[in-house]
This record gives C-alpha cells, sequence and structure tokens, in this order.
C-alpha cells in the first residue's frame, strides 16, 4: 500500500514521504494511529495545503519533548517482582508496567512510547527507549527487584540480586561463624591443658621430698 508520512516513521521516513508498506502494518497501526494517509490525490493535495501548519507544530512539539527529556536523563524505576532463585520472574514486565512506573515517577508516558520489543523476564536493570517524539528518545533504567532493599543495591551495584548471590553470600557466614567456632574450642583446649599443668608440677614436686 502507497502512503503519505505524517510524520517521521523509524526504519520508514520522514513526514510528507510518499512509501509503500505492507496492507496490514498500515491498517493497523500507521492509518489508525494518525501517522500516515492513503497517498490517494486527495490526501496528497490536502497534505500539501497542510505542510506549512504540520512541520510548525512539528517543531514545537519536538521542542517540548526535548525539555521532558533532558528532565528525564539518568531516570530509574522500581519495579518490585517476584522470581525464582535463578532471577526469572514469576510472569513478565511488560510496556504497560513500564508505561505505568514512569507516569507514577512524575512523566506521563503512555504504552505505545515504550520501545520493547518483548516481554522482561528476568531481574535486574534493564534499558528501555521512550518515544517522546517522533525525532526524540530517551533512555530509562528499569530496576527489576524481589524488594527496594535488593532495588537499591542492584542500581548501586549494577548486578542483579538473585538467590544464588545470596546463597553464596550465606555461605560465606556460615563459613565465617564455624571458623570462629573452631577457633574458640581451640582456644578452649589450651585453657584446660594450662590448667592441668599445675597439677602435674606437685605431684613432680611431692615426689622429690619422698
Amino acid at each position: 500500500m502507497r502512503i503519505i508520512l505524517l510524520e517521521r516513521v523509524e526504519k520508514l521516513g520522514h513526514m510528507g514521504d510518499l512509501v509503500n508498506v505492507k496492507p496490514g502494518y498500515a491498517r493497523n497501526y500507521l492509518l489508525p494511529m494518525g501517522k500516515a494517509l492513503r497517498a490517494n490525490k486527495v490526501n496528497i493535495e490536502k497534505f500539501e495545503n497542510e505542510k506549512v501548519q504540520r512541520e510548525a507544530d512539528n517543531i514545537s512539539r519536538r521542542k517540548d519533548a526535548e525539555n521532558i527529556a533532558d528532565k528525564m536523563e539518568g531516570l530509574s524505576v522500581d519495579l518490585v517482582r517476584a522470581a525464582s532463585e535463578m532471577g526469572q520472574l514469576f510472569g513478565s514486565v511488560t510496556s504497560r508496567d513500564i508505561a505505568d512506573a514512569i507516569s507514577d515517577a512524575g512523566f506521563t508516558i503512555k504504552r505505545n512510547q515504550i520501545s520493547l520489543n518483548k516481554s522482561i523476564k528476568t531481574l535486574g536493570l534493564h534499558n528501555v527507549q521512550v518515544a517522546l517524539h517522533p525525532e526524540v528518545t530517551v533512555t530509562v533504567i528499569i530496576n527489576i527487584a524481589r524488594t527496594l532493599e535488593e532495588a537499591s543495591i542492584q542500581i548501586k551495584t549494577g548486578i542483579a540480586v538473585t538467590g544464588e548471590k545470596i546463597d553464596e553470600q550465606n555461605s560465606l557466614t556460615e563459613a565465617a561463624v564455624a571458623a570462629i567456632d573452631q577457633e574458640a574450642m581451640d582456644e578452649g583446649s589450651l585453657k584446660e591443658t594450662d590448667a592441668q599443668e599445675p597439677a602435674g608440677t606437685e605431684l613432680n614436686d611431692s615426689s622429690k621430698d619422698i
């Protein structure tokens, strides 16, 4: 299907470009989202008459998006989810979840602005692209953890906190406790030996007197 773009579309073209796309892509996405019109004589003439105003509106929206992008720079949002010991989520994080989390952080975002090829299914830090305008995107860090405490650790270390990490820490702790217990036992044995030495000395002295 031949269409005329009303705004920039990634990997397709810019405003005013005439391009050929698959009919399904046009009918299910480009046309209903207002990103394009069928490239017939009437629509092409309509676009030419509105072109100057559309370009001016686009510049204004782009500037607004750039201002928001500056404010969102470095933004990270926490999402608490249940997960296995290996860090696999019991479920997944979708574009809707991400949009809601970013909106809760103070930026109004819709799910169709989130660039996510597939749902996120693991703990850790995930970089996600957010389209604020056809020509302006910003990267947001999605910090998925089992608790807010673990989310804080992840954002500081950059490493997902999984059950394996916890087990490793627990093993180290158990080893340290065992070492302390062994040291205490050794000290106890030494004290017991020291306590027996004076008695042995007295016996030797008494045998000398006899």
